[in-house]
């Protein structure tokens, strides 16, 4: 006798107004004593949320937590074998489980996510996704994750856990462009500055907190972003809608390792201007979403 297909449970832990309201309590408290606050805002609707970095056990609770409080609905992929399981299979998928047949009858992780995007009027559901795929150290993170958002149509909610700043949360909402290639970079850029657990064991490697940048240098980096290419120190200082833009700070920015500066060979062209990967990095930091 065939096996009855399993799919994405409609009702989870986040319905249960009981267990909701409890566990938001929970959090709220705990949040309170050891410090930790939530990125400011959530993000509404549906997207493929990746949260990076992760280093430990401790990621899923904090993870958790940020959703409960800001009242996000979460989904994650598992074998459904696991799913199948008496008693450890119900409360998985209790839990959001995504269970994920890799036979060749099985429902493609893509075609369950669209199908129950399309059954549901959805509010504030992340279906999660942690790149590295272990707590231990990997040479490159997985990019299912991105197929999944292309395949489903989806942004990518970038959340992220970090224990210097103790904040928890989604950062920005990334919208797929056409290289996915760049794409993964000028995320994995904005991950540099987040610190796990035990920063040794994450990948990309932890380079440090995000440098500390004034209001106009922020708006320098979100007018580089927009042009997707590279500009002209005038043409800059017209998208930030800056009065007036010095050569030395383009050139500081420069030295931060945020800008590349493109010299032409004809004296009577100016220089060029373009986000660095830390740079566009940088930027996803700076704006919840473009």
């Amino acid at each position: 006798m065939a096996k009855k297909a399993l799919t994405i449970r409609e009702k989870t832990i986040f319905d249960g107004i009981f267990i909701k309201y409890f566990l938001k309590f929970m959090f709220t408290l705990w949040f309170k004593l050891a410090g930790w606050k939530l990125c400011k805002t959530a993000p509404e609707g549906a997207g493929v949320a990746i949260a990076a970095p992760h280093t430990s056990n401790w990621d899923f609770f904090y993870a958790l937590g940020a959703a409960i409080l800001q009242d996000v609905k979460i989904y994650f992929s598992v074998k459904d074998t696991l799913c199948r399981v008496p008693v450890l299979g119900t409360w998985m998928m209790y839990l959001g489980a995504i269970p994920i047949d890799r036979s060749a009858k099985g429902i493609g992780q893509v075609e369950q996510i669209k199908n129950f995007i399309n059954s549901q009027k959805l509010n504030r559901v992340f279906f999660l996704f942690t790149p590295e795929g272990t707590r231990g150290l990997v040479p490159k993170w997985r990019s299912g994750f991105y197929h999944v958002a292309q395949g489903c149509d989806l942004p990518i909610f970038l959340a992220k856990v970090d224990y210097l700043s103790k904040e928890t949360g989604v950062f920005h909402t990334f919208k797929l462009t056409d290289n996915k290639e760049n794409d993964i970079k000028a995320i994995q850029a904005s991950y540099e500055s987040v610190q796990g657990k035990f920063p040794i064991n994450q990948y990309p490697p932890y380079t440090g907190s995000m440098p500390k940048i004034s209001e106009v240098e922020a708006k320098i980096i979100q007018a580089l972003y927009s042009f997707k290419g590279v500009a002209t120190k005038v043409e800059i200082t017209a998208k930030a809608k800056l009065g007036e833009l010095s050569t030395n700070m383009l050139d500081f920015l420069v030295e931060k390792g945020l800008l590349e500066k493109t010299l032409r060979t004809d004296k009577n062209i100016e220089p060029h201007y373009q986000l660095t990967f830390a740079g566009r990095g940088c930027f996803l930091h700076l704006s919840p979403s473009v």
